[in-house]
């Protein structure tokens, strides 16, 4: 009885020994990095491995196809794209396809240009932030390009945070980023102005086009009100008369490219950690 009950305390001690063993090797060796942050690269293996158990966030780019004076009519696209990629790994997100279409339609008579209808574009969009919260992300990040998709996309993503019990941010990343506007060009911004034509500029510096670009391209945006024209008379829109004009220099893009993408990445991690902390549907 006594060799028994000596066994049963000799295997429970080696238990636990292994136990301890086996944590403490779990801890030191470091969970491979995703291939990548991309989820239209993934197999949908890997993404079963890392959602949600390594990865609760995802980025969602959203923009659209429309003039932007000298630089690509892909820009909304474009610079919601780089932001990802840019900030993926630092807010441990995945970057989910980029929706490239959006609702322009003061610009749809312009050559390029593809307008959605608003209501084609409102469902549609819910229903891709209700299936990434249907495949395990908490956070749902929407980093739009596009200033006419946002009052949509805000009640998107009010319903889908409650319906499906997760945590959604819209980021429209030029207004975040107003006063890095004004510190970097000593003015104000613009569609197509000084600022997004230098964040695309530092994304894909062979597309902008300064010999296409004159002066009298830019127009103020008009006060709030004052009067309305469809098509738009400018493909260069002034947040402020007199400034905003582009100014083509490659210094002044890379330095507000990396401002603006610490300024998103560090607006994503204070959301979530305020989620987190408030207990918000964990």
């Amino acid at each position: 009885m006594n060799h028994k009950r000596t066994a049963i305390a000799v295997l429970a001690v080696v238990l636990l020994f292994w136990g301890a063993l086996s944590a403490a090797q779990d801890k030191s060796v470091p969970r491979p990095t995703p291939t990548t942050r991309e989820m239209n690269l993934l197999c949908w293996q890997e993404f079963g491995e890392l959602v949600p158990a390594r990865i609760e966030t995802v980025l969602v780019p959203m923009g659209s196809l429309e003039p932007h004076g000298v630089i690509p009519n892909g820009t909304d696209n474009l610079a919601p794209e780089a932001m990802a990629r840019a900030v993926a790994e630092r807010v441990n997100a995945l970057i989910a396809p980029t929706l490239n279409y959006g609702v322009t339609a003061a610009m749809k008579a312009f050559p390029g240009a593809v307008s959605i209808s608003e209501e084609a574009y409102a469902p549609f969009a819910e229903e891709i932030l209700g299936n990434l919260a249907d495949n395990g992300f908490r956070n749902i990040i929407v980093l739009t390009g596009h200033g006419g998709n946002t009052a949509l996309l805000n009640r998107a993503a009010t319903r889908v945070a409650n319906r499906c019990r997760v945590r959604v941010l819209v980021v429209n990343w030029w207004t975040l980023a107003d006063d890095i506007t004004k510190e970097v060009f000593k003015e104000n911004g613009g569609h197509a102005g000084n600022n997004e034509t230098a964040y695309v500029q530092a994304v894909v510096p062979d597309h902008i086009h300064p010999e296409r670009y004159k002066r009298e391209m830019a127009s103020p945006n008009p006060p709030a009100g004052a009067y309305y024209a469809v098509p738009v008379t400018s493909t260069i829109g002034l947040y402020e008369k007199g400034q905003g004009y582009p100014t083509f220099d490659p210094a002044q893009a890379k330095d507000y490219f990396r401002k603006v993408n610490d300024r998103v990445a560090a607006l994503i991690l204070d959301t979530i950690k305020k989620w987190d902390l408030a207990g918000v549907y964990r």
